[in-house]
């Protein structure tokens, strides 16, 4: 089946997320800041054990059980629509959500919390600085980001004409 072609997308995401994260923790201090591009990018290594943007549901040791959880059930749900879909854009946009599900989920497992490093300062319209983030997150968005364009663009009138894996 077709839609197996594209594995190698979390697989890819997996192993740069996880070198990158093992690199920053082996090189740099908790807390501790390397100017890439002046002020704008920096490395900047924190922990997260809450969710997206630090979201916290409660103490650390109920945080890494809940999202620990959650993302499996979510991984499940995921598996379930790859299968349902047709759609080339959809399909790898759904693996990339899992290569960076999978990615946070192993920092979770083995450090209970998620290892961040991209600080990057875009402007300061809501936010002085946007929050701390790596790879896994990065995917995580890009794939949002293919499938609200998906969503506007493709589908028409309940019907998607993109690209299927059947062509």
């Amino acid at each position: 089946m077709k839609r197996f072609q594209y594995w190698w997308i979390p697989v890819i995401i997996i192993l740069l997320d996880q070198a990158t994260k093992l690199r920053v923790k082996h090189v740099m201090q908790i807390g501790e800041s390397i100017s890439v591009i002046g002020d704008f990018f920096r490395l900047t290594f924190v922990t997260n054990d809450g969710g997206a943007f630090s979201f916290s549901i409660g103490d650390g040791s109920f945080n890494r059980i809940f999202f620990i959880i959650v993302p499996f059930l979510a991984l499940f749900l995921i598996f379930y629509l790859i299968r349902k879909s047709e759609n080339r854009l959809t399909v790898i946009a759904y693996l990339m959500v899992i290569g960076g599900a999978v990615g946070n989920l192993i920092d979770r497992v083995a450090y209970g919390h998620v290892i961040d490093f991209l600080d990057f300062d875009f402007f300061d319209f809501i936010i002085h600085r946007w929050p701390v983030f790596n790879i896994a997150d990065s995917a995580i968005t890009i794939a949002i980001v293919l499938l609200i364009i998906d969503l506007i663009f493709f589908h028409k009138q309940g019907q998607n004409t993109s690209a299927t894996l059947t062509h």
